[in-house]
C-alpha cells in the first residue's frame, strides 16, 4: 500500500507541475508520466483520463491552499480581536500574497483557457477552494456584525467587498503572484482597502 500511495503522490505532483506549466489543453498524459517518473499505464491505473486527473489535481491543490488561507484567517480574525482594523489588515496582507507558486500558476492557466476545461473540474475547484475561503470570511464578518463592530449587512456581499478592496488590486496586478509587487506597495494597497471597507461598514 505505501508504494501505491507514493506513486499516486508522484503522479499528482507531476500533473500539477505539467498542468501549471502547459495548461490543460497542451498538457499530455505522456508529459505527466515523464515528470512523475512513472509509465502512462501506471497513470491510467489511477485515473480514467486527463480530465479526471486534472479534476483531482485542482481539487487537492485548492484544498491545500484553502486550508492554509482559512488557518491564517482564523489566526487574525478568530477569538478575541482587540483592534478590528489591525486584524483585517493582517488578514488581507496574508490573503494578498499567494505562497503556493504551483497552485497559482495553475489558476492562471485555468483563467486563460476556461472555455476548454471540463465544467466538473471548474466546479470542484471553486467548491474546494475559493468558495470555502469566501464562506470563512463571511462567517468572521457575520460575527463582527452580530457584535456590533460592523453594521448589519449581507455577510456574503461584505466579504466580497473586503477581499476586492483590500487584496483584489494586488492579485490582479501581480497576476496571482507571478509578478510580485514591492512589499511597501502591497501594504499601502491593503491598508487603504481596509480603510475604505471600514468606512462603508462602520456601525
Amino acid at each position: 500500500m505505501p508504494r501505491l500511495a507514493d506513486k499516486r503522490r508522484a503522479i499528482l505532483r507531476g500533473a500539477l507541475t505539467v498542468f501549471a506549466r502547459e495548461g490543460y489543453t497542451r498538457a499530455s498524459i505522456d508529459q505527466i508520466a515523464r515528470e512523475a517518473g512513472v509509465s502512462t499505464r501506471t497513470i491510467y491505473n489511477h485515473v480514467a483520463d486527463k480530465s479526471a486527473l486534472f479534476e483531482t489535481v485542482i481539487q487537492e491543490s485548492a484544498a491545500r491552499v484553502a486550508e492554509a488561507q482559512v488557518e491564517a484567517m482564523d489566526r487574525h480574525l478568530g477569538g478575541a480581536v482587540p483592534d478590528l482594523r489591525e486584524a483585517l489588515v493582517a488578514f488581507a496582507r496574508d490573503h494578498a500574497r499567494p505562497t503556493d507558486a504551483d497552485h497559482f500558476a495553475l489558476v492562471r492557466q485555468i483563467q486563460a483557457e476556461v472555455g476548454h476545461i471540463p465544467e466538473a473540474a471548474l466546479d470542484s475547484w471553486q467548491d474546494t477552494g475559493p468558495r470555502r475561503v469566501q464562506r470563512a470570511v463571511e462567517a468572521h464578518l457575520a460575527r463582527f456584525m452580530a457584535e456590533g463592530r460592523l453594521r448589519t449587512a449581507d455577510p456574503h456581499r461584505a466579504a466580497r467587498h473586503l477581499v476586492l478592496l483590500a487584496a483584489g488590486e494586488v492579485t490582479s496586478r501581480s497576476f496571482h503572484g507571478a509578478l510580485p509587487l514591492p512589499a511597501k506597495e502591497v501594504d499601502a494597497i491593503v491598508e487603504d482597502g481596509v480603510e475604505v471597507f471600514l468606512r462603508a461598514y462602520a456601525p
